[in-house]
């Protein structure tokens, strides 16, 4: 390229000094404007003078584009929308009744040109207008670089499909509220969840949507999002638009600008389904259970019967083994009552102080298990961790465990706690000198059980589904003593459990039948 402040050659020189002056004029003129800027004969549209910011923009130098047409500065010669150059200059040339009392035209004529194709290519904005400049009319013409703006637009508009296919893909209703609690975005969900047209959602608050009551629940909730910046879930009843009230779960969280909440946005779920799959399967535990208990109970006294009225050893044994397994039946169906009431509860971890939730699990310990066993507890005072309220009873099951299936006479049972190096966790152990815990019962926590080898019961189970639910994790290993060793490893709390902090234990809640 040649030097920008070259002058074109003498061919295309004017040649009266009067042209000469004019073009002096029109080089001064473009050089007094800050962006890039040519201007151009309007008749021929050949280049009479060209800025710095012009040269650096489409990347040739000054003298180079005064010897160019204005159609000849891109690789194209027409616009992004398809319109010749040509055409579109036509629009905005010189115009005798289009003149202000500056003298300067009032016609502008806008549009984008791809000047530059390939990687990287060059994308700009384009401004035509005709001017009066040293007594004849020019066109002027500006340029901007618009390659950053299509890119990202191009990007949003990438991510905007993006979401937009998630949001009919996810078979959740998906929303987006403003400032003021008004719905401004939605999917397709939640107008069939509601009943209402699509468009008929449009500025529609999103309270309005549940009944009066559920309403101010709602209302609540989205008060909480926008003045806490908090994320809410909470239980609620969608009003269709046929009146219909439908139970639905709605999960809400901010929308943040420069740190200020400016919006929410929200899933929501219809938990009809859910509803009555709760339902049914509550009312077919509670009859189960309670047939299953009753039917036991008459097993276990009709055959503790047998055994005192005959005088036969075998007999005897067997008739035992009867009773035992009819009462190991009736602690798998107490279990599955905890564990519907652990699910039914559906508890969120809280702090919880380590020593007495052992104490409370050892208090409401069978009498029988307990003075079985010889329990020797080390659980230093001060230690707080973070679990649901229910972990009393997971010590208790453990413990119960340790010494039902320990044959010894007297049972060892040791529960132990500590806090880790890395101050984050606290171990609490039970560990036992029993037979130790068979492989199949094991498979509860590597997920290998089988429909042909499977553990026989849901202690484990219930174990694992109370810590998981505060965020720890349970270890199954071999004691000292060559029997199992149960480490609960929970996430450590800062601090004191509120006063009004409450544990579970199994006598809490009675059964319901």
């Amino acid at each position: 390229m040649g030097d920008r402040d070259a002058d074109p050659p003498t061919d295309d020189r004017p040649s009266s000094s009067g042209a000469a002056g004019a073009t002096g004029i029109l080089r001064a003129f473009v050089e007094a404007v800050p962006t890039a800027t040519l201007v151009c004969d309007p008749d021929t549209l050949a280049i009479r003078a060209a800025n710095d910011p012009a040269a650096d923009l489409l990347g040739y130098d000054r003298g180079t584009l005064t010897l160019m047409g204005l159609p000849n500065v891109g690789e194209t010669d027409v616009t992004v929308d398809g319109e010749p150059i040509a055409d579109v200059v036509a629009t905005a040339a010189p115009d005798a009744d289009s003149t202000v009392s500056d003298g300067s035209a009032s016609r502008t004529t806008r549009f984008e040109w791809e000047v530059r194709l390939g990687d990287p290519g060059l994308r700009v904005d384009a401004a035509l207008h005709a001017a009066t400049i040293a007594g004849d009319e020019w066109l002027v013409a500006g340029f901007s670089d618009a390659t950053a703006r299509v890119a990202a637009e191009t990007e949003r508009d990438a991510e905007r499909r993006v979401v937009d296919a998630l949001a009919e893909t996810v078979p959740l209703a998906l929303f987006r509220c403003t400032e003021e609690g008004t719905l401004s975005r939605w999917n397709d969900r939640l107008a069939a969840d509601s009943g209402y047209e699509s468009e008929a959602l449009s500025g529609t608050a999103l309270t309005s949507l549940f009944d009066d009551t559920a309403g101010s629940a709602v209302g609540e909730a989205l008060s909480r999002v926008y003045r806490d910046g908090e994320v809410v879930t909470c239980e609620t009843r969608l009003l269709t638009r046929s009146g219909e009230r439908v139970p639905y779960r709605l999960s809400m969280g901010p929308i943040l600008d420069a740190g200020r909440v400016v919006g929410a946005v929200g899933v929501g779920e219809d938990l009809t389904e859910a509803s009555l799959r709760e339902e049914r399967l509550a009312v077919l535990t509670r009859v189960l259970r309670h047939n299953f208990r009753n039917d036991l109970n008459v097993v276990t006294g009709f055959t503790g019967r047998a055994i005192e009225a005959i005088d036969d050893p075998d007999l005897t044994a067997e008739l035992e083994r009867v009773v035992d397994t009819a009462e190991r039946l009736l602690r798998l169906g107490e279990t599955s009552r905890k564990v519907e009431r652990l699910l039914s509860h559906r508890p969120s971890p809280q702090p919880v102080a380590l020593a007495p939730a052992v104490d409370a699990a050892l208090e409401s310990l069978d009498p029988a298990v307990r003075a079985r066993g010889a329990i020797g507890v080390d659980v230093p005072e001060g230690l707080v961790v973070s679990a649901v309220a229910f972990l009393p009873e997971a010590i208790t099951e453990l413990v119960d465990n340790a010494v039902r299936h320990n044959d010894a006479d007297d049972p060892q049972v040791r529960i132990s706690a500590a806090e880790l190096p890395s101050e984050s966790w606290v171990s609490l152990v039970v560990a036992d000198d029993g037979p130790g815990i068979p492989p199949a019962e094991r498979a509860v926590l590597t997920g290998e059980e089988t429909p042909l080898e499977h553990a026989s019961g849901l202690g484990l189970w219930y174990v694992n589904w109370i810590v998981t639910a505060g965020g720890g994790s349970l270890d199954i290993a071999e004691s000292k003593a060559g029997g199992s060793r149960i480490e609960l490893s929970l996430r450590a709390e800062e601090g004191q459990p509120p006063d009004d902090a409450e544990l579970f234990t199994p006598d809490d809640v009675e059964d319901a039948t």
